[in-house]
């Protein structure tokens, strides 16, 4: 029998491949080898499935919104914060790749304006900074979710492995935001 974290699964990679438009219950009901009414057993919506195929991302994101304030504290704390980031876009990838590459057309749906909500309240915890500070900010939290969220998308053979990923990234984010963190 498949269960409901299996079906937000199955949802949540559907949703980052074929769209959540292009996805339906139907196809989701297939992929899990069980009927569509299985499906809207446990859903009883594909934007019910949505919300809780995004909902852990979103929430982990909300939790890390106090810590952004730590960017602007000492290189321990900002490291700490850095690799806390970087940790959830690895666990939540494929989240990650929806709300970028899909809020625009699903501004609509509630769980994408949450997630929109908590983007802003991000990137506006920190202190008042320079328009410098705030497009630096923006490109490399943002470029690093828009990288992780795609890696593996271009179907490039010789991508580092996750672990050099990580290091990767924590080390050229605490890089670009050395100016504004005090790294």
């Amino acid at each position: 029998m498949t269960t409901a974290s299996e079906l937000r699964q199955i949802a949540l990679e559907e949703f980052a491949s074929a769209g959540y438009l292009g996805t339906s219950i139907q196809t989701i009901a297939d992929r899990a080898g069980v009927s569509k009414a299985s499906v809207l057993y446990h859903f009883s919506s594909k934007e019910t499935l949505l919300d809780a195929a995004l909902g852990p991302a979103l929430q982990e994101i909300g939790a890390l919104l106090p810590k952004t304030m730590s960017l602007s504290g000492t290189p321990e704390q900002s490291r700490e914060f850095l690799t806390e980031f970087v940790d959830l876009l690895l666990r939540h990838r494929l989240a990650a790749q929806i709300f970028i590459t899909q809020s625009g057309t699903l501004i609509d749906v509630p769980i994408v304006a949450r997630a929109q909500a908590v983007i802003r309240e991000i990137a506006t915890a920190r202190p008042q900074q320079s328009v410098d500070d705030q497009v630096r900010f923006a490109v490399a939290l943002g470029g690093a979710a828009y990288l992780l969220a795609q890696s593996g998308s271009y179907g490039v053979d010789d991508a580092p492995d996750d672990d050099a990923l990580r290091a990767s990234l924590i080390r050229i984010l605490g890089e670009l935001l050395a100016p504004v963190a005090a790294l």
